[in-house]
């Protein structure tokens, strides 16, 4: 197949200790059978990276540009100007003029009004939530008022056509939507088999996102509580997905990609973990950048690989887009790069050494190579130390928890890294960042 079809499901909150693959599952007790056998059928990445936040990841991974760039900062109540500007080229749009058949199922979460729904920005289809799950716990809640916070609903669209209001988005409909969304995805990828036509899934399912809630079939089924019973419904939504593609005879042509947004969640009683690393999302910890992320395409990604390689999420823009055979815009500046001859096995190493970090509107650290350099110190969520006088860094192969700071024994690692800073600095001067809630271009 010239146009090989691209499912991407991309998890909510899913830790990178959570899967059995990265040593949880039984362990986290929710074993996890079929994301697991999907990464010996696959490259399983140990190093691959994405940004503090729900709205910031998928900015970067819909543009391929840093969020900084696109304005795209923080998640924002409803009602408050969101989500990228029409300016922004998204994967969807690059893939559906290479004549891809193009579908969102999940949640959005970068723009809640016309214009900017995932049908308005390339997607020929969506279904699911605009912004968050947490707005389901709004009718629940003691005091809600509606008059000043606006009612939270399921939506769907066509290309070409007004979002319409499906549901309310409550906490019944927060258990039953992944099943939803797993029905809807499997109808699009049969029709358009059907119709011999390449197509695009993007599958931003709910969970794990807080309130970590099962579906009905699910609640109780682990024994150990919500969130549990939560993750063990996400292995079995995703193993629905890849039963699909195989019933449908599709899977060698087929570049199938699960990851997570963020880190695990820092909530109780929905806290995840990061296994190894420390934190949670909304810091610059190991636990916050690092996430699960598994590709499978058989004849073209070896089965069983594992890579310690470091991957960033504005990389799944570049990389998708140009297996669809797209380029990429050329106007402004695109922070992924290419990693097809990494992932299909051309070479073992990364097209990449290293990223910038930011949370909102501060660089809050740098990774390059095996080390990682703090500006801002707050390993837990909201227990920030400020800026530093004088940076922290680690090596993260020797120190995975970030405890030991080896600066004064390395300060050669400045150089590289800073001439990180003023590349991206030098780009931001000539093509200046787009400012949060900036309104569509005329």
């Amino acid at each position: 197949m010239s146009s090989p079809n691209i499912v991407l499901i991309l998890a909510d909150n899913l830790g990178w200790g959570e899967l059995g693959c990265y040593g949880g599952g039984a362990l986290r007790g929710a074993p996890t059978p079929r994301i697991d056998a999907l990464a010996r059928q696959g490259l399983l990445l140990q190093n691959f990276n994405v940004e503090s936040d729900c709205v910031p990841t998928r900015s970067a991974l819909m543009t391929g540009r840093h969020p900084i760039r696109t304005g795209s900062l923080q998640s924002v109540p409803p009602g408050l100007p969101q989500g990228l500007t029409r300016w922004e080229i998204t994967l969807a749009q690059l893939l559906s003029q290479q004549g891809y058949a193009t579908a969102h199922y999940g949640k959005w979460h970068l723009g809640d009004v016309e214009g900017r729904y995932p049908s308005d920005r390339g997607f020929d289809t969506w279904y699911g939530i605009p912004r968050t799950t947490d707005e389901s716990q709004f009718t629940s809640s003691i005091g809600y008022d509606p008059s000043v916070a606006d009612l939270p609903y399921v939506m769907q669209g066509q290309a070409g056509a007004p979002t319409e209001q499906v549901q309310l988005y409550d906490l019944d409909a927060r258990r039953g939507i992944d099943a939803e969304l797993v029905q809807r995805a499997c109808t699009f990828m049969q029709r358009n088999v059907a119709a011999k036509r390449p197509f695009f899934l993007y599958f931003p399912m709910v969970h794990l996102h807080f309130p970590t809630l099962p579906h009905a079939d699910f609640a109780g089924r682990t024994g150990h509580g919500d969130f549990a019973d939560a993750m063990a419904e996400m292995d079995h939504r995703v193993g629905q997905v890849v039963d699909e593609v195989e019933r449908l005879g599709i899977a060698n042509d087929t570049l199938f990609v699960f990851c997570s947004d963020n880190g695990p969640e820092f909530r109780q009683p929905y806290r995840g973990t990061a296994g190894p690393w420390r934190g949670t999302y909304h810091t610059a910890m190991e636990g916050s950048l690092r996430v699960p992320f598994i590709a499978r395409w058989p004849g073209r990604i070896a089965a069983g690989r594992v890579s310690n390689e470091i991957v960033h999420v504005t990389d799944l823009f570049t990389t998708l887009a140009k297996v669809g055979g797209a380029e990429v815009p050329a106007d402004r500046p695109i922070d992924g790069v290419d990693q097809r001859d990494f992932l299909f096995g051309a070479q073992e190493k990364s097209a990449r050494e290293g990223f910038i970090f930011y949370i909102k509107q501060e660089m809050r650290a740098l990774k390059w190579r095996d080390w990682k350099l703090h500006f801002y110190w707050e390993p837990e969520v909201n227990e920030g130390k400020g800026k530093l006088e004088s940076p922290y860094l680690f090596n993260l192969t020797r120190d995975p928890k970030e405890e030991s700071d080896v600066l004064v024994f390395n300060t050669w690692v400045m150089g590289p890294m800073l001439r990180m800073v003023k590349a991206f600095n030098d780009s931001v001067e000539q093509h200046p960042n787009t400012r949060p809630g900036a309104r569509d271009p005329a």
